[in-house]
């Protein structure tokens, strides 16, 4: 060993090691994957579908984009002299970028809109490091927390302990909804489970700050308090267990907001918050500073010389498929996809109805397995195979899931043993899935129905991230395939009229059981952000813990 690397740390030396190495030349063939004569019917249909798609996804986005609506902003901003969560999150990140998770989660609950579920979730830079944050919109509801709500906060701080991200806190929270207290307050993964995971992330050495941009009361006082590092913004930034109307009911005693918890108490009799804010402003530019502060070592940037698809992304509207009936060749897709169009099969003439094979994504290294059409015993088999073979060479996957509408029925001694055997070979890939220790990514292209789905690294198989394309359907079977399922045509039909509702990509995200609904022509840019982001936790110095969470006063 050099004399200069015996003068460094441990951590530091391997870091000072590792940043400069290059990876090995990619060798993988081109896939030639040009759109024929032939697709231009189906492509035809499908994009006629996306385009559809796409409006209803723009519609969406403008819904949630309101917040509370014009009145609520008037108060929030004019009233309240509040900026709004999205001018927050412009002025703490770099360029004003951040990537948004579930924007709409909280639509068409049996509860009403709750646009964005009332807090805005994501992940963007903050001084060139990838930070979660979890920004409460106080236009909604006054910041009122609903049930998905927490759900969504949960699923942030979920993503930060997965990927060891740093999570900033915008606090401004008018604490749970009383009516749906049931909801929010009693069980494992409700509303106490929050300030569980910040205690468990402070363990891990994962950092949180907090800035405390509003009303802070109740349960919601615990986050910034639990914060390793909390910032408070004076006149607007209160934080109590009660506040003044309660104080008034208990003692008859009058009190102001500011005097009862405002940032001046806080900063300099509680102890409570670490630093004082005049304005907004200066509390994100602090948040900033902090964040410069923590121990991580960052490679130097280099977006030259990353290969783009031979083929344009925007021709993925057309391969989005409207139905199962509609789905074209996998590889048309992962030409659009990949760095060069390049990908090296994996045992290209077994088990095709499964695509696997190693590929590049803004120079990342991925294992990418692929629907094809259903997912047979050889299938399952392969896919098994290489999901265990990325996972002995640390290589992140990316699922693209496309599963078939509905499990093959069984009508005769051969097909229940050919379905014996299906399933024995998918258990084999679920394990393979469920086990493997490295990053995964899943994108549904199609549909995501049955146990298919699951050893396609569906949502309960705890991918690092998980988003649907607008064609998408999440359902047990597909609209139009419950006939097995039913036995009166009455009730087939009822059945697949609540499928059809129900299996739709938007009523999937709105109960957030995926990370967001995503354009197809976008999934490039997605994956490539999430890969970066998975990996950022390799820049970090100081890992293990050895000694107790940090505690505050």
């Amino acid at each position: 060993m050099s004399s200069q690397a015996k003068q460094l740390p441990v951590a530091a030396y391997l870091m000072s090691t590792s940043v400069h190495r290059r990876r090995l030349p990619s060798a993988f063939p081109v896939l030639d994957e040009a759109l024929q004569p032939i697709h231009n019917d189906v492509f035809e249909a499908n994009l006629r579908n996306s385009q559809a798609c796409q409006e209803r996804y723009i519609e969406y986005m403008e819904k949630v984009k309101k917040g509370g609506g014009e009145n609520a902003v008037k108060r929030h901003t004019q009233r309240n002299k509040k900026m709004l969560v999205t001018d927050r999150l412009r002025m703490l990140f770099d360029d004003g970028y951040y990537f948004e998770l579930s924007p709409f989660a909280g639509m068409g609950l049996p509860y009403g809109d709750i646009p964005s579920a009332g807090c805005l979730t994501g992940i963007g830079k903050i001084n060139g490091l990838w930070c979660v944050f979890i920004a409460n919109d106080a236009t909604v509801s006054g910041g009122t927390a609903y049930p998905i709500t927490v759900k969504k906060q949960l699923r942030a701080q979920d993503v930060a302990i997965q990927n060891r991200l740093p999570c900033v806190y915008l606090v401004d929270s008018g604490g749970a909804f009383l009516p749906l207290q049931s909801e929010i307050f009693p069980d494992k993964n409700q509303g106490g489970r929050t300030f569980y995971n910040e205690a468990i992330m402070s363990a891990m050495k994962i950092p949180q700050v907090s800035v405390v941009c509003g009303s802070c009361t109740a349960g919601g006082a615990y986050i910034p308090t639990m914060a390793e590092e909390t910032v408070m913004v004076h006149r607007i930034g209160t934080i109590f267990l009660g506040g003044p109307p309660l104080v008034k009911a208990a003692t008859g005693e009058e009190v102001s907001p500011e005097n009862l918890g405002g940032a001046t108490l806080h900063a300099e009799v509680s102890g409570c918050v670490d630093h004082f804010a005049s304005v907004e402003k200066e509390a994100y530019e602090t948040t900033r500073n902090i964040i410069s502060t923590l121990n991580f070592e960052l490679p130097e940037e280099d977006e030259a010389g990353v290969e783009e698809p031979l083929h344009s992304v925007e021709e993925l509207m057309g391969l989005a498929p409207r139905d199962y009936e509609h789905s074209l060749e996998v590889k048309l897709i992962l030409s659009r996809l990949t760095d060069g169009s390049k990908f090296q099969e994996f045992k290209a003439r077994y088990g095709t109805t499964l695509v696997t094979g190693f590929a590049r994504i803004s120079r990342h290294q991925v294992g990418i397995v692929a629907s094809n059409g259903a997912l047979t015993h050889n299938a399952s088999l392969k896919g098994s195979h290489f999901v265990q073979l990325c996972d002995q060479r640390d290589i992140p996957l990316i699922f693209l899931q496309n599963t078939v509408p509905m499990p093959e029925l069984t009508l005769s001694q051969t097909q229940a043993e050919t379905n014996a055997n299906r399933l024995k070979a998918q258990g084999s890939m679920m394990s393979a899935v469920a086990c493997a220790s490295v990053p995964k990514i899943t994108i549904v292209i199609g549909g995501c129905h049955g146990a298919e789905s699951y050893a396609m690294c569906g949502r309960s198989f705890d991918p690092n991230f998980l988003f649907l394309w607008p064609n998408a359907r999440v359902s047990l079977v597909a609209p139009g395939h419950s006939a097995a399922l039913a036995q009166e045509e009455e009730d087939v039909e009822k059945i697949n009229k609540r499928l059809e509702k129900e299996s739709s990509a938007f009523f999937s995200s709105g109960r957030l059981w995926d990370d967001g609904v995503i354009l197809p022509q976008d999934t490039r840019k997605v994956l490539s952000d999430c890969l970066k982001i998975i990996k950022q936790q390799e820049y970090q110095l100081s890992k293990e813990k050895i000694r107790t969470p940090l505690l505050r006063m």
